[in-house]
């Protein structure tokens, strides 16, 4: 596909993150996607072109930001550098040539062991999150006086940390052990250069500091005495730099913006030339307002000056994590309404226009409940003219959209009671025959399977080419 077609028409490019997953014991041998209300998600399907996606390439279980570098048309190879540098920027850092930057959790060591108990103390963090990180920020390395620290709260329990000065590199480990139960990881260099040496032995320094200053914390004492676990350790991984790209806009001639209250995808976006709109309410957790997601996407297509709207969804990713099947199905089914949502606000606002509008959905990854992390599975992929789906829904069923908040499934514990009594698995008469994007349906689509570096050619191509 050539990457110098012109685009007049313009796009809403939804990513539900962690999509995919396998059959479910729980949903008689469904998947979520197969169990949930999907009726927006089968519309868009049933108008358009379908097919799966290998984020990156078959076989291969991608983190999220090579998954979105991919599928955005930045082959990951060649471009990534650790998602540390995303994390850091999506959560307000600044980064120069030359500095480093982690993406990084709050978490539980046990100091007598050397062990981390857990490798997040609590997603319920907000309220502590940014006094921590205000605490950690600017700390002084006593070995490393010209050098500076910045740390910046993210969300849930993550943070972003920076560290600028002379002779640093991104070639280096990190000290998170990736599963509870294993030791906290010593950084080590992964080159033979004086500068990975050098930036080795400063991390060490650094994440013992944090470590010195959680550990006497009064929030920690108060979370002691409450019973809950304590935020005692910093875990530093995805050691990277700012990456150098050409512009989203350059590369595919759009002007984009994107909808990413999760650090990491939105510091992505920044490298990539995208504006990142900031939206009351959209929190990049299961307390989202996806409402507010689609009314924002809406009117920045409609009114912004911007041709393709980013919108990105993490709650399913954390469902899939949390391996709670009902909440994921639940979910998938709130971001279904979503899509009425923005559908409608997308037809009507189209009724005064020439220029055709198309939406796409896809996912960056799988991640099933059963596994409860990233899996190699391909994930649904369909693209369709607003038009053709507002056609297929009818103007009856459109104008009978409300528009009002979408109530989230489950929140806490009450997500936990809610997997075990399985309401919405219980409550769903979907089969798979007939569900247009789910992981069987959308194997038959006429795309087949593709990689997600042939992605945003087959978009522009499509677009370019629709004859109503």
């Amino acid at each position: 596909m050539s990457e110098s077609i012109q685009i007049s028409a313009k796009l809403v490019f939804v990513l539900i993150d962690g999509v995919g997953d396998v059959n479910s014991p729980k949903l008689g041998s469904k998947t979520p996607l197969h169990a949930a209300h999907t009726s927006y998600l089968a519309a868009i399907s049933g108008a358009g072109l379908n097919g799966l996606l290998d984020p990156v390439e078959p076989g291969l279980a991608c983190g999220s930001d090579t998954a979105h570098l991919s599928i955005l048309g930045y082959e990951p190879r060649q471009y990534y550098k650790g998602r540390g540098a995303f994390e850091s920027m999506g959560a307000g850092i600044e980064m120069w040539p030359g500095d480093i930057a982690f993406k990084c959790n709050f978490a539980t060591l046990d100091t007598s062991t050397g062990i981390v108990a857990s490798r997040r103390a609590d997603r319920n963090f907000e309220d502590m999150g940014p006094t921590f990180c205000a605490d950690l920020d600017g700390l002084s390395l006593p070995s490393f006086p010209h050098h500076t620290v910045t740390v910046r709260y993210a969300t849930e329990h993550r943070c972003g940390v920076a560290v600028s000065g002379p002779d640093l590199s991104d070639s280096v480990s990190g000290t998170d052990p990736l599963k509870d139960g294993l030791p906290l990881q010593i950084v080590r260099p992964l080159d033979s250069s004086m500068e990975a040496k050098h930036t080795a032995a400063l991390v060490n320094e650094l994440s013992a500091e944090m470590c010195r200053i959680l550990k006497q914390h009064p929030l920690n004492d108060d979370r002691a005495k409450a019973g809950k676990p304590v935020a005692n350790i910093v875990l530093l991984r995805g050691c990277g730099s700012r990456i150098r790209v050409e512009t989203f806009k350059h590369r595919h001639g759009m002007r984009a913006c994107m909808i990413a209250p999760t650090k990491i995808i939105a510091g992505l976006g920044m490298s990539l030339g995208m504006q990142c709109l900031h939206v009351p309410g959209a929190t990049g957790d299961y307390r989202t307002a996806l409402h507010a997601k689609a009314e924002a996407a809406a009117d920045a297509l409609v009114n912004g000056a911007t041709d393709m709207v980013f919108l990105h969804i993490k709650a399913v990713d954390d469902t899939g994590h949390d391996r709670l099947t009902a909440l994921k199905v639940g979910f998938l089914s709130a971001i279904d309404l979503m899509l009425g949502q923005l559908i409608k606000r997308l037809h009507s606002a189209s009724k005064s226009r020439a220029q055709c509008t198309f939406i796409a959905v896809t996912g960056d990854h799988s991640t099933p409940v059963e596994y409860g992390d990233h899996s190699h599975e391909p994930v649904p992929f369909t693209i369709a003219p607003i038009r053709d789906v507002a056609a297929r829904l009818g103007e009856a069923h459109l104008s009978a959209i409300p528009l009002e908040p979408i109530a989230n499934p489950g929140l806490g514990a009450e997500a936990h009671s809610l997997d075990n009594a399985m309401p919405y698995a219980q409550g769903s008469s979907a089969s798979t025959a007939g569900k247009g994007f789910c992981e069987i349906s959308s194997s038959n689509g006429a795309l087949g399977r593709f990689p997600g570096r042939e992605l945003m050619g087959i978009v522009k191509e499509y677009m370019h080419s629709y004859i109503p």
